[in-house]
């Protein structure tokens, strides 16, 4: 149920009684069906308003201080690829990971919540299709950067499942997308592009 309880600080009255002064508590999600009344005190306002819509996408969000937004599939290909922006001077302004069944109208939101972060000077995607299909990434990829209009330099690379597809979905879109099959290429793309 619980995945953080947090008291801090606590303090002692001059008499001995301990009071607890704040208080966090985290509830798992997919405990919501179960405890709706505690997921009802839920203060949004306490909360990063791009997490929050990623949630309602159900898409995994942490924003960070960085300007390179990143969008992956998989929390170690996430962490793999922040390191390696990390490796080449950049700074990564997200952690966000679609999953490995993330559909079209996902990849549009999570562009939204990318490109909404007023530090994110260009988006390195970086997608391993096992699960995931290449193909439907790329053209939520397409459909995002003509439904959003983006401006932000935008590096992809594809790996696995219908990745070929994907490529050809990118290259005759005739948008301005990298697309690099070399992560670490793919990353100092990303950090030279900085605008």
């Amino acid at each position: 149920l619980a995945s953080l309880v947090e008291i801090n600080p606590m303090s002692q009255l001059d008499d001995g009684t301990i009071m607890c002064m704040d208080a966090k508590i985290n509830i798992d999600d997919n405990a919501e069906f179960r405890q709706q009344s505690l997921f009802q005190l839920r203060d949004f306002s306490q909360e990063d308003s791009r997490e929050v819509e990623a949630s309602k996408a159900d898409l995994n969000y942490v924003g960070l201080d960085g300007n390179i937004g990143c969008m992956v599939n998989g929390a170690g290909l996430a962490m793999a690829t922040m390191d390696i922006i990390k490796l080449h001077k950049g700074e990564p302004a997200n952690f966000l990971d679609v999953g490995g069944s993330a559909t079209t109208e996902q990849i549009v939101a999570a562009f939204k919540i990318i490109s909404s972060d007023p530090r994110v000077r260009s988006i390195l995607i970086n997608v391993f299709g096992g699960i995931m299909r290449c193909d439907v990434v790329a053209q939520g990829i397409v459909d995002a950067c003509k439904q959003l209009e983006l401006k932000l330099p935008l590096v992809v690379r594809l790996q696995g499942t219908n990745s070929d597809i994907g490529h050809k979905i990118i290259a005759e879109s005739g948008l301005k997308i990298f697309s690099q099959d070399d992560l670490d290429l793919a990353a100092q793309k990303a950090v030279e592009m900085i605008v």
